[in-house]
């Protein structure tokens, strides 16, 4: 799956808008499937270090579009497995060093095509392996979790971990109330989570935080108006979010922000209709896909995010997305 922006546009704005904002779903379909034929491309290899991501953004994308098989389900297993080392964990591509968030794509993609078993049949280590990969990258005296061997702490690879081990069922492998005091100590005043305790709060690291105690079962530690209204507040005027104060509106937190709305119960706290008719103006018509805001160039990433979001608002035609 190509990372390569483009080749198409979002549309820009005023006379240059349909009067009628519609998905067009068969344009992102045959968009999605087009990526990995760009191989002539140099962008193509300078987001080598994405593959693995790619391929999870496209594949979702395309069964929240109601095209399951809109991409092989053989050449797609292949891939993901040729990405996986002896010790359980998966790099970008083959070749490239084992990372959390390469891990957790690898076993999200998996598990969507119903292939957890070629773990066992063809991967490099089966599934306990996997999650003993994953567990070892477990701070046990904070609870924090390690992207790879070097040590970088992060939100992100914490709710990663437990997203893949709970696919895999193997939440037992961590130690959970540790990880789940961590979340809590990277709470901020204003409802918001960090990256780390301390830290700028984020929409991002929002969905997260609060991906992770849903995950572990503690939403309750959730002060969710207050997390509701700072979540709220990420609404501009042209119905767009942004992931925090000051920043521009970009279609990925279509996604951030709804999932995390909707894990507490506040979804109904921004404009829906606003926010849809925002993200539609961010496809290209023509050629298919989503960029982050009218007027830039379409990828793969914010097509994911941008049809996410609209499944979150139960736009028509679109598979209900879990918000986890």
């Amino acid at each position: 799956m190509s990372l390569v922006s483009g080749p198409g546009r979002a549309a820009l704005s005023g006379a240059e808008l349909p009067e009628d904002l519609t998905l067009h779903v068969q344009r992102h379909i045959e968009y999605i499937q087009s990526l990995d034929t760009r191989r002539d491309e140099l962008e193509y290899w300078l987001t080598e270090h994405l593959r693995l991501n790619g391929v999870y953004w496209g594949l979702t994308a395309l069964y929240l579009l109601r095209q399951p098989r809109g991409l092989s389900r053989d050449e797609t297993v292949d891939f993901v497995l040729s990405c996986q080392h002896g010790n359980g964990g998966f790099g970008a591509a083959p070749g490239h060093d084992p990372h959390m968030l390469y891990t957790v794509s690898a076993i999200q993609i998996l598990a969507t095509v119903d292939g957890l078993d070629q773990l066992e049949r063809r991967g490099q280590s089966g599934r306990q392996i996997v999650g003993q990969f994953i567990a070892n990258l477990q701070d046990r005296a904070s609870g924090s979790f390690a992207g790879d061997e070097w040590g970088e702490t992060d939100t992100r690879f914490l709710y990663g971990a437990l997203n893949a081990l709970s696919l895999l069922h193997l939440l037992h492998l961590v130690d959970i109330a540790k990880a789940v005091a961590h979340v809590q100590a990277c709470a901020n005043f204003d409802g918001g989570y960090g990256v780390n305790p301390g830290a700028e709060s984020h929409a991002g690291q929002v969905f997260t935080c609060v991906g992770a105690l849903a995950i572990a079962g503690r939403l309750d530690l959730v002060d969710r108006d207050r997390l509701g209204g700072w979540l709220s507040e990420r609404q501009l005027d042209d119905g767009g979010l942004n992931g925090r104060p000051e920043k521009l509106e970009d279609v990925c937190y279509s996604w951030w922000v709804l999932s995390s709305l909707a894990m507490i119960g506040r979804l109904h706290w921004i404009d829906g209709e606003r926010l849809a008719n925002f993200i539609l103006r961010c496809q290209d018509p023509a050629m298919g896909g989503f960029a982050d805001r009218p007027g830039d160039m379409v990828d793969v990433f914010h097509t994911f995010f941008g049809v996410a979001g609209l499944s979150l608002l139960n736009y028509p035609g679109l598979e209900e997305v879990d918000p986890i």
